[in-house]
C-alpha cells in the first residue's frame, strides 16, 4: 500500500479541511499548519497533510473537548489568554509591536518596560544574599543557587501590588545577572553592555543588545509556561524566575545551543553535507534548523543574522541543511553564529537566552498573578483498572 505524501499542494489541503484559502493562509501563519516551498515551483507552497488533518478533524467535530485539551499541549490551540506576546503572520509580536523592528533600537530594559507595563527597569541588584559553594560552581550553577536563595526568603507574590512584584522582579534579575557574569562595576550599564564588559567583547555590544530583544519572550514556550504554573500557585517571583531557568536547561529549549555547537565542531571536522547526513543517519534532532511556529523561517533568526557576516563553516553548514532539510535555520543558530564571530565564551548563547527570558517570565507572572487563578489540567488516566 502506497503511503500518502507528508507534504499537499493547497488543492488537497483545502479539499480535506472544506475551508477557503484564507482559512488555510490563517493557520499556517497562526503555526497550526507547517509550510514549505514546493521545490517544483518555489512560488507555490505545500502543507503539512498531519497538520491539516489535525484541522480537517477538528472543523468536522470529531475531536472530543478532551482530544482538544491534549493537543493542545503540543503545538497547539492556545491553552492561556495573554496580551504579552504571540507569533502571528510568521512574525514575534510583543503587545502588538513587531520584536524585529524593536531590536534595531530597542534595549532589554526598553522591552522590560513595554512588557511589563511600566517604565523601563533597572536590572541591579541591591541584596547580599550569602549563598554557600560558589566558588568553584559554573555560571549556571551559581544562578540556579542564586534564585534558590531569593526563593527560599522572598516572600510569595500572592496579594502584592503589581509595582511592588516588578520592583522585585527587577531586583531578582539583577541577581542572576551577578551570578552569571560577577559582580562588577557595570552593574549600573544596560544589560547588553554589562554583557560586553564582562566577556571583554566591547564591539559585540550592539549584537547583544539586538540578541537580548529578539529573546525576551516566545509566548507560551516551555519555561514561560512553568512559570506561570508556579505563578498561579502564588509562589515568589525569584521562585517563578527559578522554575523557569530550571526548564530552559533542558536540551530541547534553552540547551539547544549545545547541540548546535556541536553539530558545528562536526562540520568543521568532516563537512557540512557529511556532518548533516551522519546526524541524519544517527536520528540525532538538528536543533539549529526549523521551527514549528516559522514554516517559512524563524524571524527572529532573520533579524540576528542581518548584522552578522557568517563565517565559511557556518555558512556552508546552512547551505547543506537546508538543502538536505527543506527548513530554513533557526534563531539557535544564529545565536552560536553570534557567539562565534565575536569569540564569545562557549555559554554565551544559554546566558543570553536566560537574562533574556527572565523579562518575559515576569511578564507573564505578573499578567498570571493577575487573573488569580490557579492552573489545575486534570490527567487522562492509563494506568491499570480500578480494583475494588
Amino acid at each position: 500500500m502506497t503511503k500518502p505524501p507528508l507534504w499537499l499542494p493547497a488543492a488537497e489541503a483545502l479539499e480535506l479541511m472544506q475551508v477557503r484559502p484564507q482559512t488555510l493562509y490563517a493557520s499556517v501563519s497562526r503555526g497550526r499548519i507547517r509550510a514549505k516551498p514546493d521545490a517544483a515551483d518555489p512560488r507555490r507552497s505545500l502543507y503539512n497533510r498531519d497538520d491539516v488533518q489535525r484541522i480537517a478533524a477538528r472543523t468536522r467535530g470529531r475531536r472530543s473537548s478532551e482530544a482538544v485539551a491534549s493537543e493542545a499541549i503540543q503545538w497547539g490551540e492556545p491553552v492561556l489568554s495573554s496580551g504579552v506576546s504571540t507569533v502571528a503572520e510568521g512574525r514575534l509580536w510583543y503587545r502588538g509591536q513587531d520584536a524585529c523592528l524593536l531590536a534595531e533600537h530597542a534595549t532589554l530594559e526598553d522591552v522590560a518596560g513595554l512588557l511589563w507595563e511600566s517604565a523601563p527597569p533597572r536590572f541591579a541588584c541591591t541584596a547580599s544574599l550569602p549563598v554557600s559553594n560558589t566558588k568553584q560552581a559554573t555560571s549556571l550553577q551559581a544562578g540556579l543557587l542564586a534564585l534558590a536563595a531569593r526563593a527560599a526568603v522572598d516572600p510569595p507574590s500572592r496579594g502584592r501590588s503589581r509595582a511592588v512584584l516588578q520592583a522585585e522582579a527587577a531586583e531578582a534579575i539583577g541577581t542572576l545577572a551577578n551570578a552569571l557574569l560577577g559582580p562588577a562595576s557595570s552593574a549600573a550599564l544596560p544589560l547588553h553592555a554589562r554583557l560586553a564588559a564582562a566577556w571583554r567583547r566591547p564591539k559585540a555590544a550592539d549584537a547583544l543588545r539586538r540578541a537580548l530583544v529578539l529573546m525576551a519572550d516566545h509566548e507560551l514556550n516551555a519555561s514561560t509556561f512553568a512559570a506561570r504554573v508556579t505563578a498561579s500557585t502564588g509562589a515568589s517571583m525569584a521562585a517563578c524566575l527559578l522554575t523557569g531557568l530550571s526548564t530552559l536547561t533542558g536540551p530541547l529549549h534553552g540547551g539547544a545551543a549545545a547541540a548546535v555547537q556541536a553539530l558545528v565542531r562536526s562540520a568543521a571536522a568532516s563537512g557540512s553535507e557529511p556532518a548533516v547526513r551522519e546526524w541524519l543517519a544517527h536520528d540525532r534532532p538538528l536543533a539549529a534548523f526549523g521551527h514549528p511556529l516559522y514554516p517559512q523561517g524563524d524571524a527572529r533568526c532573520a533579524a540576528l543574522l542581518a548584522g552578522i557576516e557568517l563565517p565559511p563553516v557556518f555558512a556552508e553548514l546552512r547551505a547543506a541543511g537546508e538543502r538536505l532539510l527543506g527548513e530554513a535555520v533557526n534563531i539557535d543558530f544564529a545565536l552560536v553564529a553570534m557567539a562565534a564571530v565575536h569569540k564569545l565564551p562557549a555559554d554565551a548563547p544559554f546566558t543570553l537566552f536566560a537574562l533574556a527570558r527572565t523579562v518575559g517570565w515576569t511578564a507573564h507572572v505578573l499578567e498570571q498573578q493577575a487573573t488569580g487563578q490557579l492552573i489545575r489540567p486534570r490527567a487522562r488516566y492509563t494506568g491499570p483498572e480500578f480494583t475494588r
